[in-house]
């Protein structure tokens, strides 16, 4: 049975693919507001921030890869210590035309999967998400699959990158077991368990011990609680034994009806759950160590 560790790292995701404008005002959408509020998340506590990027005139998500450049660079000007992780989940949405199933409808994102991670290649960030899931999704549907998902991984490799990968239910965690097992990614693993999304993993504490259980040894893992399940998780996830993350991409209320003035905000209240639980908040530079990332030289950049 896992105990809480003796330093766990917070990651905070600042804008996220589904969060809209009108839920808050207070959501990042410019490259300029994102690396704002990323930094705003590592001056709270945060050791790593989870990136996307979103059109700047109407706040809908991008992949363009000019936004992400001045997002890295933005941050790398004043901050070379804190870990970005950053997002290649879009591109793998799936929307049926209502009268021929086969033929994608408007909404559909579903591109060649070397696509997606195209920007990962070019800008290196340290870590960035590979997602194992295929499955509904509202009324659409994600596609990862097997294939798709290997292809996506080996750009990661060569690129030098960690895959974070996000897992949605526990057919997935079968998944990153073969993934292992032949290689396409390394050990140990870096994971997150994502609970609240409509059919898939439910937030609750049986959840997050029923999917630690079934990760391999020595694996890390987040259990990020999505909505109303956004701080509850905090405390699930530290006391399973796991790292926690908050951010605006996962829920915009600090509190029942209070929205979250920053993503910040979010960080120091998931902070203080953990510290009032006993824990203690990792540096960038403790969680690289716990994460098996090297340490970054003062004013590297691995922008290309």
């Amino acid at each position: 049975m896992r105990q809480p560790r003796d330093k766990i790292f917070i990651t905070c995701a600042v804008t996220g693919n589904l969060t809209t404008p009108d839920q808050t005002p207070h959501l990042p959408i410019t490259p300029g507001q994102i690396a704002d509020a990323c930094l705003g998340a590592a001056e709270a506590g945060a050791a790593i921030v989870h990136i996307h990027v979103r059109e700047p005139g109407s706040g809908k998500p991008s992949m363009e890869l000019g936004y992400y450049r001045d997002v890295v660079e933005r941050i790398r000007a004043r901050n070379t210590q804190l870990i970005l992780n950053i997002t290649t989940g879009p591109g793998g949405r799936f929307v049926p035309s209502p009268d021929e199933p086969r033929v994608a409808a408007p909404g559909t994102t579903l591109m060649n999967p070397e696509k997606r991670v195209e920007h990962i290649a070019v800008v290196r960030p340290e870590i960035c998400t590979i997602d194992l899931n295929t499955m509904n999704s509202g009324k659409e549907v994600v596609i990862n699959t097997p294939g798709n998902v290997r292809r996506m991984a080996k750009v990661m490799r060569d690129a030098g990158v960690k895959p974070e990968v996000e897992l949605f239910d526990s057919g997935d965690i079968a998944l990153l077991h073969d993934l292992l097992k032949d290689g396409t990614l390394d050990r140990p693993p870096l994971c997150s368990f994502v609970m609240g999304v409509r059919y898939g993993f439910q937030p609750s504490s049986e959840t997050v011990l029923y999917a630690r259980d079934m990760l391999p040894a020595a694996a890390e893992f987040t259990a990020i609680g999505i909505g109303k399940a956004a701080f509850t998780a905090v405390a699930q996830s530290y006391l399973a034994g796991g790292h926690v993350r908050v951010g605006l991409e996962d829920s915009v209320y600090l509190s029942r009806g209070q929205l979250a003035p920053s993503n910040a905000a979010m960080v120091e209240k998931a902070r203080r759950i953990v510290e009032d639980l006993g824990g203690q908040i990792a540096t960038p530079r403790e969680a690289r160590d716990i994460i098996g990332l090297p340490t970054r030289l003062a004013g590297a950049s691995h922008v290309a």
